[in-house]
């Protein structure tokens, strides 16, 4: 049956309203319609008694039932918001979130304070956040994003073409876990934001992240610390001489991951909280000696 814009914007508001407060049952009927239609929210308004088309009402109402199930929003829109980006997302990729400003703001603050011309690995990269941010915020920044999964990869790379930075981020799949292939060059920075619930928090984690958002995104191993481990040490040899490592990490994991860059020669320059007051990021300098180096070579 064929419905108005603003019909079906009413519908889909009832029927969130189940489960949701009337505001914001309206805000995501809103959003959903913007989706659906390929409409900006002001057309819907001046186009509110126009008739939509069989295909927006069908695509409409899988929304709304996605949404009822719990399905995250961003997956069913399709893309999220991060740092002032618009960026491509599904479920082979974990939501940007708020928290990972933090460490975004820390990376983003060094590398204009101490390089010219920055080399940045985005290690565990996902979606591309971290990395497309550090693009777009520090002009001459060049970046490699990497991941383990091929299918993360690309969608981080359908985000590097839609906001034009091809000619200075690209993607390559690289395991977190494991040493750097010869070759892979020198870096500046090297971000992450790896994979940090502990095996007991994985149960213990709301049904929207655990029955959507990627596992493999998301287990840090019994402790929560085995990323860390891996690549404070295996990467040390892919920066370059006063080269810095910026990690983020889980709620009270901020002096465990300290510590462990402690112990791999890294010298803690700063640790800084989310806008939740929550401490979440760290950032270390490498200071090694020149020999150590060996003859690594910029890899773009």
């Amino acid at each position: 049956m064929v419905k108005t814009l603003s019909e079906l914007y009413l519908n889909a508001k009832r029927a969130l309203m189940a489960s949701e407060d009337e505001q914001y049952a309206g805000l995501l009927a809103r959003n959903l319609l913007c989706s659906v239609s390929g409409k900006s929210y002001e057309a819907v308004i001046a186009e509110s008694t126009a008739e939509a088309d069989a295909a927006v009402c069908a695509a409409m109402e899988t929304a709304v039932q996605r949404v009822i199930a719990g399905e995250p929003l961003a997956y069913v829109l399709g893309q999220w918001d991060f740092y002032g980006l618009t960026l491509s997302v599904d479920r082979n990729v974990l939501i940007p979130r708020d928290d990972t400003c933090a460490v975004t703001e820390l990376a983003i603050r060094q590398l204009r304070a101490e390089n010219s011309n920055p080399v940045v690995l985005d290690l565990c990269t996902g979606s591309g956040c971290i990395g497309l941010a550090i693009a777009s915020h520090v002009k001459n920044a060049r970046v490699i994003l990497a991941d383990i999964s091929q299918d993360a990869l690309a969608v981080a790379e359908k985000n590097v073409g839609a906001l034009g930075l091809s000619d200075r981020v690209f993607c390559l799949q690289i395991d977190g876990l494991k040493e750097p292939a010869e070759g892979l060059g020198q870096f500046d920075l090297i971000v992450s934001n790896p994979p940090y619930i502990t095996t007991a928090e994985m149960e213990q984690l709301q049904d929207s992240v655990k029955k959507y958002e990627p596992h493999l995104a998301l287990h840090g191993g019994v402790d929560g610390l085995r990323f860390y481990k891996a690549i404070a040490s295996n990467f040390r040899r892919v920066l370059r001489p006063g080269g810095c490592l910026c990690f983020e990490f889980g709620m009270g994991q901020g002096n465990a991951v300290c510590a462990l860059l402690e112990e791999n020669g890294y010298t803690v320059l700063e640790r800084s909280s989310d806008y939740n007051e929550i401490e979440r990021a760290v950032i270390a300098r490498y200071d090694r000696k020149e020999e150590d180096y060996g003859n690594e070579k910029d890899c773009i």
